[in-house]
């Protein structure tokens, strides 16, 4: 048996791997994509420079590169220029090949400059973590061999070595926009892998991160895990950081009956949800209500229209597309239903223009809502008018 400070049984190794392995996590979700990326975080110094430290000695990640190539993903989704979109190089290229990725976009010329601004560039980031950033793999390494001894040790470190790739650049970046649930329909693909954000920190919701990329917290169902946002919480309850944006709160006041600066507001700010629920609340309802009154093939073709009625047009097939509007053209309210979709869509689209012609929009909108006597129309109509962002 090799000489080694700490001896443990085999669980108490696969423990400590665990252990390590989810430190590094938290590192990569607090520090990394909320703080650096997206600036939804204020660190306080000792914490910031604790997971810069961390992350040098465990990855090797240069808070610049990766931040750039996060952006820039974010700011190019699923076109040419993303750097890791398996909707672009095939869902394998991602999950296997998810490091390779990164590093390839990292050489890009320019996304240094264009994207990595704002981040550390004291004296240990350019001459230590910037400059020497893989030796802290190796001091890693022996410090590893000295603990654990070497074969425990060199296990520990490979684990180590291969999570992050893994896990963040593979499985996040890969099945995130491939596989999983959807809370809001987004130009892009992303999607909820799993709702309990615990093995990659909350990361696996990645669909709601999409929706609100400046939120430090990525669960937005009650029933969804970020166990990412509770470190959050922890470290603000311990004064190692501020919050600066979380997702915002979509709220309804009955005594709100028109359309003003506030519904303006709401509805620029959680866009993406109003839409969800629209896609909840107006379409699902019909097609049960026009379901129950359906028989024989009519009540199939209304049964698989659900998808195709809620996704956006320029996600779908061609054969789809051809679906979709013979469905349409054989049901006069769920045509309703559709055309209203899509004027609300296109409302969404420029929700950055000014609160008063956004109201005026959503004005209209109610208006053709509350005419077209369909019951969940106006129904919806009328919570859009009373709602409110806190």
């Amino acid at each position: 048996m090799s000489f080694s400070v700490i001896q443990l049984p085999w669980w108490g190794y696969v423990l400590v791997a665990l252990v390590l392995t989810h430190i590094t996590i938290v590192s990569v979700t607090v520090f990394l994509h909320r703080c650096q990326a997206h600036l939804a975080l204020k660190l306080h110094p000792f914490l910031s420079h604790f997971f810069r430290f961390w992350l040098w000695l465990t990855t090797g990640i240069v808070t610049k590169e990766w931040v750039a190539v996060h952006r820039k993903h974010h700011a190019t989704v699923e076109s040419e220029d993303d750097p890791h979109s398996p909707q672009q190089t095939g869902i394998n290229s991602v999950l296997w090949g998810g490091f390779f990725l990164y590093r390839r976009a990292v050489r890009l010329p320019g996304i240094l400059e264009t994207y990595g601004k704002g981040t550390p560039n004291d004296w240990l980031e350019t001459h230590v973590y910037g400059k020497h950033h893989y030796s802290g793999l190796v001091i890693l390494f022996a410090l590893y061999v000295v603990l654990f001894g070497i074969v425990a040790g060199a296990a520990i470190w490979v684990i180590q070595m291969l999570w992050i790739p893994f896990w963040a650049a593979g499985v996040i970046n890969g099945v995130g926009h491939f596989a999983g649930y959807r809370n809001f329909d987004l130009p892009d693909a992303s999607r909820n892998i799993v709702p309990w954000g615990i093995i990659i920190g909350g990361e696996e919701l990645h669909n709601n991160h999409h929706a609100y990329a400046s939120s430090a917290q990525f669960s937005a169902r009650k029933w969804e895990i970020d166990i990412g946002w509770w470190y959050v919480r922890l470290f603000s309850l311990l004064r190692l950081l501020n919050i600066n944006r979380k997702i915002p709160v979509l709220e309804y006041r009955s005594e709100k009956r028109q359309c003003d600066f506030e519904t303006a507001r709401a509805f620029a700010t959680n866009r993406f949800q109003v839409m969800s629920n629209y896609a909840r609340e107006v379409v699902l309802d019909v097609l049960k209500d026009e379901s129950r009154h359906a028989t024989g093939e009519s009540k199939k073709m209304i049964k698989n229209a659900r998808r195709l009625l809620s996704a956006e047009e320029h996600q779908l097939s061609e054969k789809h597309r051809q679906q979709l509007r013979q469905f349409l053209a054989s049901n006069k309210k769920l045509h309703q239903v559709y055309v209203m979709k899509e004027k609300l869509r296109g409302i969404a689209m420029k929700s950055s223009t000014s609160y008063e012609n956004l109201r005026h929009s959503l004005d209209e909108w109610c208006q053709l809502a509350e005419q077209s006597g369909i019951d969940a129309l106006m129904r919806f109509s009328m919570r859009l008018k009373s709602s409110v962002c806190v």
